[in-house]
């Protein structure tokens, strides 16, 4: 049972958090209406006691949109979100002064959260009770709807982090409401509680195949893990991911395919791919792209004096569709760029970019040409899908702006 106290003063500036369940509960100070419960708790990994929540919140507005990013691990989720908040402006850092093994990553409009960090159990835990980190029995999502609802209230939290080195569970740290809050992992839009309160979804749909070798590179490259244990490690997860991630793919607002080419014939490389933005109709704050004439079923091979191609060529493909019984529009790229400051051509087919300027598209791939997929359509959609999302926050901000000046005109 929650236990509920209200408490009132006449200050009308207000600083609040909700803090993960710790032993220690830090304190900040408050100047207006202020309320204070206590949730159920969860069990406390070192003394194997509960340890309640504590919520503290304070009255106000709140401008915070929620992004909401789910794929599996090892698909790229961490390219796009550099490539989102360089879109914003500013470079995307840990928190200054805090855990070196940080999840998050702050910019100067954006903050994203890894999921990870509402792991219930650690590495150890879900070893000995025979679970994955996909299997929602290792996720705390009554926490994580918690924190996430009272940052886009404007309230500040006390988030827990899950440390990849260790495998543990790490003291929490205090992550403020940010403009943009993009949260990033497996369960974004697992839970209908947290589904509800995003702004705007996206799943990355990476095929197995393409999948594999994403992982060889990172897990090798980065973590030093052997080619046995990742195969080990794919093959373990695939129930679970079938089961609880890729179903997630139904409610996203805008999904990123990414296949092998249909360019080369019996292509077993997988270095030329076969990218799909699949973006749903009727989605509020968003227009889906288009290529030459909006809603008409377009084929088209740019190639030639204005854009340099080496076999196996450039294909582009354009039309309406359907996606889990949704009305969607779907942009197709097969191939790669052989020079990224043509790309100019390219964009100059496409609308409803919802760029700021001529060229900015292409500005931003140039900007980060070392990012992985900067060559092929998974660095291109993600830049289009980073410029839809800006102005999806600046429409949502607008129209907050706009809504008390027509209530005092009423």
């Amino acid at each position: 049972m929650a236990i509920c106290t209200v408490s009132t003063s006449h200050s009308l500036h207000s600083t609040c958090y909700i803090s993960a369940p710790t032993r220690t509960t830090a304190h900040l100070g408050f100047h207006q209406r202020q309320v204070i419960f206590y949730t159920g708790g969860r069990r406390s990994a070192r003394r194997g006691g509960i340890v309640p929540s504590v919520v503290t919140c304070a009255a106000g507005g709140a401008n915070t949109v929620v992004i909401g990013l789910a794929a599996d691990s090892g698909c790229g989720k961490s390219t796009f979100m550099r490539r989102l908040t360089s879109v914003f402006g500013g470079a995307a850092e840990p928190p200054r002064g805090g855990n070196p093994d940080s999840n998050t990553l702050i910019s100067d409009t954006t903050t994203v959260i890894c999921l990870d960090d509402y792991h219930s159990l650690d590495r150890t835990g879900r070893k000995e009770k025979g679970v994955t980190a996909l299997d929602p029995a290792a996720n705390n999502f009554d926490l994580m709807y918690e924190q996430v609802k009272a940052l886009k209230d404007g309230i500040a939290v006390e988030k827990p982090i899950y440390n990849h080195v260790t495998g543990l569970l790490d003291p929490p740290e205090l992550i403020k409401p940010p403009k943009i809050l993009v949260i990033e992992g497996l369960h974004p839009m697992f839970d209908p509680r947290v589904r509800d309160i995003l702004d705007f979804s996206i799943y990355l749909d990476i095929s197995n195949e393409v999948k594999f070798a994403w992982k060889i590179q990172r897990d090798m490259a980065e973590r030093g893990h052997s080619l046995e244990s990742i195969k080990a490690s794919i093959e373990a997860r695939k129930p679970d991911f079938d089961a609880y991630i890729d179903p997630q793919k139904q409610y996203a607002d805008a999904v990123i395919e990414v296949l092998p080419t249909q360019l080369i014939p019996d292509d077993n490389e997988g270095k030329v791919l076969r990218v799909k933005l699949v973006m749903k109709e009727g989605v509020k704050y968003f227009s889906p792209v288009y290529l030459f004439d909006d809603g008409s079923t377009i084929s088209w091979i740019p190639c030639g004096r204005k854009l340099t191609c080496s076999y196996p060529g450039i294909k582009f493909a354009y039309g309406p569709d359907t996606y889990f019984g949704k009305e969607v529009s779907v942009l197709e790229m097969d191939g790669q760029f052989d020079r990224l400051d043509e790309l100019i051509y390219v964009e100059s087919h496409l609308s409803n970019l919802s760029t700021k300027f001529y060229g900015e598209v292409t500005q931003q791939m140039l900007k980060h040409a070392d990012f992985p997929g900067s060559n092929n359509g998974t660095g291109l959609f993600q830049t289009i899908v980073g410029l839809k999302i800006r102005d999806l926050y600046e429409q949502i901000v607008a129209e907050k702006a706009a809504t008390p000046l027509e209530a005092a005109k009423a």
